[in-house]
C-alpha cells in the first residue's frame, strides 16, 4: 500500500493551497482516507477524514469552514483544499487511512498507513 501526499508550498495568509494524495496497492472501501499535521515542536493533530464509501466527513475544529476535504474514487486520489491559511496551518501534512470507525477516526493509532507528508508554509 502506498499513500503520496503532494501539493505543499509556501503561501501568504489568506492564500490557499490544494494538497493531493495519491492511494494504490488495496481497495479502500470501508476506510476512512485522512489527513494528519505535525507543527514544529507539537503533537501530530488530525485536521479531516473522509469515508471513501460514502463520502461523510469529519473535520477538526481549528480547520471547519476553511478546508474541505474531498476524493475521487475513480483516481484513488484524496484532496484537501486549504484556504484562508494562517501562519498556525504551518506543518507537515500527512495523508494517512485507517478502517472507519467514527469514534475512533481522530486517533492516529487507529490509522494503518501513512503517506511521506508534504510541507505546507504560511507566512504572515
Amino acid at each position: 500500500v502506498q499513500l503520496q501526499a503532494f501539493g505543499g508550498g509556501l503561501v501568504q495568509a489568506g492564500g490557499s493551497l490544494r494538497l493531493s494524495c495519491a492511494a494504490s496497492g488495496r481497495t479502500f472501501s470501508g476506510y476512512g482516507m485522512g489527513w494528519f499535521r505535525r507543527a514544529p515542536g507539537k503533537e501530530r493533530e488530525f485536521v479531516a477524514v473522509i469515508s471513501w464509501s460514502y463520502g461523510s466527513t469529519i473535520y477538526a475544529d481549528s480547520v471547519k469552514g476553511r478546508f474541505t476535504i474531498s476524493k475521487d474514487n475513480a483516481k484513488n486520489m484524496v484532496y484537501l483544499q486549504m484556504n484562508m491559511l494562517k501562519p498556525e496551518d504551518t506543518a507537515v501534512y500527512y495523508c494517512a487511512a485507517a478502517p472507519w470507525r467514527v469514534s475512533m477516526i481522530r486517533l492516529p493509532i487507529q490509522y494503518d498507513y501513512w503517506g511521506q507528508g508534504t510541507e505546507v508554509t504560511v507566512s504572515s
